[in-house]
């Protein structure tokens, strides 16, 4: 039996995927993005019976394109909930200090809420305000822990790297591939082939099953070609 004051020995070490929520989802993000986004973008502008320089122009720019509006996107909308987290701390802050009895109370109820009694829980809020009393808060009570914390610059970096590495994949096999309906052939089997790779590689990573998160990634990728392949088959019959 353990003692409540036994410090337990670190025989057990436990890796815990949720700690890599932030980079990961802006990594399979923009990775995804990069790979569809190009993909479809050559795949429409070779359906559309261009020559190779056309379709290697559309997917360069498409890259450096792409590559920017995923990492301004990121950082903006990352900045967003870092400035709604740091508004929120802020007012905890100071309701801290104005009325740090009600926040000890409010800090207390929450726990008796998850299950424990009251004296248990009002001794628990009462030592965790007599040493970091915000991060206590912001744990219990806003949810805003290290894990969770927005980081702008870290979103966007990773979803510019990640697309751009995405991007070069279908890019690099339209140089490769002969000229026409090869083009579109190769793009789309070799760009399905990548999402699948990355669904099995995120899923992996975050710890989640594999077939579910691989078929999903091609699903939507073969969907995003087919129907860019078809509007570049119309256009350039029209035309």
């Amino acid at each position: 039996m353990v003692k409540a004051d036994m410090v337990l020995p670190h025989t057990h070490p436990e890796r815990h995927q949720v700690a890599r929520i932030g980079w990961l989802r802006a990594a399979v993000l923009g990775a995804n993005d990069g790979i569809v986004s190009t993909a479809s973008l050559i795949v429409g502008i070779a359906a559309a019976a261009s020559g190779r320089s056309e379709v290697l122009l559309a997917g360069a720019a498409g890259l450096v394109a792409g590559a920017m509006s995923m990492a301004a996107g990121e950082y903006v909308s990352v900045s967003s909930q870092a400035d709604t987290e740091n508004a929120d701390l802020e007012r905890e802050r100071a309701e801290l200090k104005s009325d740090p009895e009600f926040e000890q109370r409010e800090l207390a109820a929450i726990y008796q809420k998850r299950g424990l009694k009251a004296e248990t829980a009002n001794e628990v809020a009462a030592q965790l305000m007599a040493g970091d009393a915000l991060a206590a808060h912001a744990r219990d009570e806003l949810s805003i822990t290290h894990i969770t914390t927005a980081r702008p610059i870290q979103a966007a970096l990773t979803s510019a790297v990640t697309f751009t590495a995405g991007a070069l994949l279908p890019l690099t096999i339209a140089w490769l591939a002969p000229v026409g309906r090869a083009t579109i052939l190769s793009v789309s089997a070799g760009s399905l082939l990548f999402l699948a790779l990355l669904g099995a590689l995120g899923a992996k990573a975050g710890g989640a099953p594999v077939g579910k998160a691989t078929a999903r990634v091609a699903f939507w990728g073969a969907l995003a070609m087919a129907l860019t392949a078809g509007i570049g088959k119309l256009v350039g019959t029209a035309v």
